[in-house]
């Protein structure tokens, strides 16, 4: 009997240690699964928090966009009306320029400005009856330029970029369409060309080679253009007989464009009273514009100076009287500028070199050819024919 009863309070005991253990083990999963409870009540809170803080944010960065959009067109209307009004004010510059302007040099051509011939608004073509050509005035070259006159746009036709020139020694207009091409177009006058639609009126010259970018003069009946090949050459074409006269090899070690913002054009050629002029970039790292004096029949180069005007930011340039003008722009075309010039003659003061700007027009100028019997600009603006009329000072060192 002793046996079994030790048996059955083993037993007992062993019964009890078990349920007092399963207990404790259900008493301690019941605890962890309030405090996961507990978290997840305190997550479900936080994340009824952060969702009321992000709609408050939406509404007040909506709100916000509404007020900068709100902001941003006010902005864009005080802009516009403020381009209009500075439009308007060049406008009315350029009227008065053209009213006080000094009289250097008055003939019967400056009385057809003033009788209104030469004015701001677009011809297209349509010029005012008095047109005259206008008479041969080569000066000594004592003057200096100090702003445009006037402005008279004649037309429209053609590419965003060409040429038009007009040849000193008489009244016949060569329009030059685009960046490249081997055939030009000869008008009588600038009349004639004034009133062709488009260039129907004109001669078709077919040249010998293809010419490339603003690199052309007229000169007494002569085309020079720039022919690029393996090399760079400076052709010599007689229009008048149809005939190849000359070629000469450009001074330029690469074909480095001469404006950076014209990059077609590797070297422009200029005329003034003293002849015929090249500019070019002697290398691809050369910062500044190099010029050179040219033999008009022989093309030989006489002289050449470095003229210290910065390429970068370049858009053309003009020789009048031994003095080079480069006209600067801007990536994204604002006014044109005159900013910098050089005197190959060393006659010209520091306080007295001119920084003057364009007229507002289209865009940035792709060529700028000065007449030297006109003392005129003939300009082409993205593809419209611009005349600028200059006003001269005698030089105060000569």
């Amino acid at each position: 009997m002793k046996p079994l009863f030790i048996l059955l309070l083993s037993t007992a005991w062993m019964l009890c240690g078990a349920q007092f253990y399963y207990q404790a083990l259900m008493d301690y999963l019941e605890n962890r699964l309030l405090a996961i409870e507990d978290h997840m009540h305190l997550w479900r809170d936080q994340s009824r928090q952060y969702r009321m803080a992000l709609q408050n944010l939406h509404k007040q960065s909506k709100k916000t966009m509404e007020g900068l959009k709100q902001a941003h067109s006010t902005l864009s209307t005080d802009v516009e009306a403020a381009a209009v009004q500075l439009d308007r004010v060049e406008r009315d510059m350029d009227f008065v320029e053209t009213r006080t302007s000094p009289r250097a040099c008055a003939n019967r051509a400056d009385r057809v400005v003033e009788q209104g011939v030469w004015s701001q608004e677009e011809s297209r073509g349509e010029e005012e009856e008095g047109w005259q050509e206008l008479p041969s005035r080569v000066t000594d070259c004592v003057e200096i330029i100090s702003a445009i006159r006037s402005v008279k746009i004649l037309k429209r036709v053609g590419y965003s970029k060409g040429v038009w020139i007009r040849d000193p020694r008489s009244s016949k207009v060569y329009v030059f369409n685009g960046t490249a091409g081997d055939t030009i177009y000869q008008f009588e006058s600038v009349r004639v060309f004034g009133h062709s639609s488009g260039v129907a009126l004109g001669r078709p010259i077919r040249l010998p080679s293809d010419r490339r970018g603003s690199g052309i003069a007229v000169y007494n009946g002569y085309l020079y253009y720039i022919q690029q090949g393996e090399d760079m050459y400076v052709v010599r074409y007689d229009l008048l007989g149809g005939e190849l006269m000359d070629v000469t090899i450009l001074p330029a070690e690469s074909r480095a464009a001469v404006y950076s913002l014209n990059p077609e054009t590797v070297a422009d050629l200029a005329v003034d009273d003293q002849g015929l002029w090249l500019l070019y970039a002697s290398s691809e790292t050369e910062p500044n514009i190099n010029l050179a004096k040219m033999d008009p029949v022989s093309l030989d180069i006489e002289q050449i100076w470095d003229t210290r005007c910065p390429r970068e930011n370049s858009e053309a340039a003009f020789v009048v009287c031994g003095i080079v003008y480069v006209v600067y722009n801007t990536r994204l075309a604002s006014r044109s500028r005159v900013q910098c010039m050089f005197d190959v003659n060393d006659k010209v003061l520091s306080e007295e070199a001119p920084l003057f700007y364009f007229p507002r027009r289209y865009g940035a100028h792709a060529s700028l050819k000065y007449n030297p019997e006109e003392k005129q600009l003939y300009s082409w603006d993205d593809g419209y024919q611009i005349l600028y009329r200059l006003t001269t000072k005698r030089k105060l060192q000569l």
